[in-house]
């Protein structure tokens, strides 16, 4: 049976927005970090990643340097090689992806490079650190896409009282 706090989540968040910014501003960072990893791990049980797969399908990860040297290695290519396929520059100078849906995800939202994955990748959706709170704009653009950022403010919200 689907959690009920996961129905419509999409219309649901696109509504919270400004809710969410407000919350993690006021919020206590203390508070926050003694709910989130279970809330977190919460999260992780009731969503299946590779039923949902957008973070891979809408967007790309940052490509940092050792991220670089190490798929290039993993596919065989110069590191000049594999930037010149797969990446370009950012507004913020930072290596993405040249498309999207990213070229590793299989048909069955499986990662072809899932072991060797850019860091970003590993770490996202960033919801058992405190870029939470730290990068809140970036908090509430996962929110949008990502039903676990979203379920986590969701329960963040509902057991933090709110001052």
């Amino acid at each position: 049976m689907e959690n009920p706090l996961l129905v419509n989540w999409e219309k649901k968040s696109r509504e919270r927005q400004k809710l969410y910014k407000q919350f993690l501003q006021r919020v206590s960072k203390n508070e926050v970090l003694s709910r989130q990893q279970e809330i977190h791990e919460d999260a992780f049980n009731k969503v299946d990643c590779l039923s949902c797969a957008n973070c891979c399908k809408k967007y790309s990860p940052r490509f940092k340097t050792p991220d670089i040297k190490r798929i290039s290695k993993l596919l065989g290519l110069r590191e000049g090689v594999f930037i010149e396929t797969y990446l370009k520059e950012d507004e913020d100078g930072d290596f993405v992806l040249q498309t999207v849906p990213c070229p590793f995800l299989g048909s069955d939202n499986f990662c072809s490079i899932y072991e060797d994955r850019p860091s970003d990748c590993r770490r996202f959706p960033y919801t058992d650190e405190d870029v939470l709170i730290k990068r809140a704009s970036l908090t509430l653009k996962n929110s949008s896409f990502c039903p676990i950022t979203y379920y986590t403010l969701e329960r963040l919200i509902q057991d933090i009282p709110s001052r």
